[in-house]
């Protein structure tokens, strides 16, 4: 039988009351968890943001997205355990439906053939006068 791989997207955002490094652990701590059970396509560190309302009474947070693929069951324990975690404020992990791989490869390959197309400006020789 063949181990299913889907696609998901994980967004969680970090008490940033207790510092940068304490900040940072609970980012990597993450981070790493994922590394060692996923497939890791993507991370994007936003970084630190105003929320939109007051979590917990306080208004700002570090926010990370990350893109992997796994097995279904992996996003439900990175869940729970993020969930324990009091230095999470919130997270939600979400399937998604394309395979973001390929997403992310098109739109590499786009911007290279954008850059290849692209005029190439040349200066005008400076004229003395």
């Amino acid at each position: 039988m063949e181990k299913v791989i889907n696609s998901y997207e994980n967004l969680f955002i970090v008490d940033v009351t207790q510092g940068e490094e304490a900040t940072e652990a609970t980012v990597n701590k993450f981070m790493s968890l994922i590394e060692a059970n996923a497939e890791v396509v993507d991370v994007a560190k936003w970084g630190k943001r105003r929320l939109a309302y007051p979590i917990n009474d306080m208004p700002e947070g570090y926010y990370t997205v990350v893109t992997f693929k796994s097995e279904p069951a992996f996003p439900r324990e990175l869940e729970r355990l993020m969930n324990i975690d009091e230095s999470v404020m919130r997270s939600m992990i979400t399937r998604l439906e394309y395979d973001p791989a390929e997403r992310k490869a098109a739109k590499e390959a786009e911007a290279a053939k954008a850059e290849a197309e692209a005029p190439v400006a040349e200066e005008a020789p400076a004229t003395e006068e």
